[in-house]
């Protein structure tokens, strides 16, 4: 359905440049002379309670400015801003999903950023995480900038890793299937971490970790490639091990009574584990991911861009670099609980908590899924074939094999 939303977009496009051919000069929708250039126009994903704080604050120091903030629920924002894209009509900021850059970039939805990153200082590139950064980028054309940021940690039982000699938490891959068979090895019922066999972020993470693009900068899929296969078997062995808890198993329950005392998941865990499992207060924290070649995790998070037909391009770059203050970071993380992408924010105090400050420094080393368009068809792909082998049995270089194959078709190679 959405590569036909996708083609559709591009036809689309396509007409509306040969139309504006056809018309004045003036017909870009870039050009903000029609506009009005004391409203900001925006939209964000989610609730506007998290935004209209930050937006009133600008416009006390913006007299006479008015941002107009429409929130957008995320589970329709996507096929939402697929029709602004069509009928030229939409907000001047868009908040982007990251993974949705490729995509509407491509189809030219989104202004290019270098001319403002150039005049205001708060958009400069070395602000935020390198990870953050590449989300922002098409094409060798940077079409965002980013808002907030997320990553995957390893949420742990520091009693139980302790009995089992890893007090601190696994280290290194090895220490992690160690640690696993020790704590599966307690008695039956008991395992060591669920591995979501239909996540193709698990998938990518240990991917990167064992060396893997998975997509090459020139478009090549690597999922034939020793390295990717390596952490496909790797994962894999805690299926055939019986370190994986069954699918029905709550993972916040499971936390709580010890039966799975690992987890890999983001932030907004660490509020949901102290609220239902206060019980373990003490006995639990949180690190960053266990290395192989590297501890490569997921960046995740938002991205601000400026829509290209904008009334008002030059007020939605200023209202951006608002956006990418310090004080706008820290006021979003008080309204929204989303981590700041500026890596000064961090600096606050009240980042200082251990199973914070843990994300931060896994902030890092978070890097993006690949920037490419196709990504969400080749990702499901890879998690049919994921499930195949970790789940069905198949053999894993004979999948990985096929799977290469899809991907190069999927990707126009």
């Amino acid at each position: 359905m959405k590569k036909n939303w996708l083609v559709a977009l591009i036809t689309l496009l396509a007409v509306s440049v040969i139309v504006a051919g056809c018309g004045s000069k003036n017909n870009s929708g870039s050009n903000s002379a029609s506009g009005d250039n004391n409203t900001v126009k925006v939209w964000f994903m989610g609730t506007s309670e998290s935004v209209e704080p930050i937006a009133k604050m600008y416009e006390e120091k913006n007299p006479g400015v008015k941002v107009d903030v429409q929130a957008i629920p995320w589970d329709s924002a996507h096929d939402k801003l697929l029709t602004a894209v069509a009928s030229k009509n939409g907000p001047d900021v868009i908040q982007m999903g990251t993974t949705w850059i490729p995509e509407f970039a491509s189809a030219g939805a989104l202004l290019d950023m270098a001319p403002y990153i150039e005049k205001y200082p708060e958009l400069k590139t070395e602000n935020f995480f390198d990870g953050a950064i590449q989300t922002t980028q098409y094409d060798g054309v940077t079409v965002g900038i980013p808002w907030y940021v997320e990553t995957r940690g390893l949420f742990y039982r520091t009693d139980l890793l302790e009995e089992a000699g890893y007090p601190e938490g696994p280290q290194t891959w090895d220490e992690l299937k160690d640690a696993a068979k020790k704590l599966a090895g307690r008695g039956a019922g008991n395992y060591a971490m669920p591995i979501d066999a239909k996540d193709q972020n698990y998938l990518s993470m240990f991917a990167w970790q064992a060396g893997s693009d998975i997509i090459t900068a020139d478009r090549q899929p690597q999922f034939n490639q020793p390295e990717y296969v390596e952490a496909m078997n790797f994962l894999n062995s805690f299926y055939k091990e019986n370190l994986v808890p069954p699918t029905d198993l709550d993972t916040v329950t499971g936390f709580k009574d010890g039966t799975v005392p690992m987890f890999i998941s983001g932030p907004w865990m660490i509020q949901a584990v102290k609220d239902q499992n206060p019980e373990i207060e003490g006995k639990w924290t949180v690190k960053t991911l266990p290395a192989n070649k590297n501890n490569k995790s997921l960046m995740g998070g938002s991205d601000l861009s400026i829509f290209k037909y904008s009334k008002n391009p030059e007020g939605a770059a200023k209202f951006i670099a608002y956006l990418s203050s310090e004080e706008a970071q820290l006021k979003f993380y008080e309204t929204s609980n989303s981590l700041p992408a500026l890596k000064t924010a961090w600096d606050n105090e009240q980042f200082s908590d251990p199973m914070i400050a843990a994300f931060g420094k896994q902030l890092e080393s978070a890097i993006p899924t690949p920037m490419v368009k196709e990504w969400e068809e080749v990702s499901q792909a890879s998690v049919a074939a994921f499930e195949r082998i970790t789940v069905g049995g198949a053999d894993a270089q004979a999948e990985l094999d096929a799977l290469n194959e899809e991907a190069k078709g999927i990707l126009g190679n």
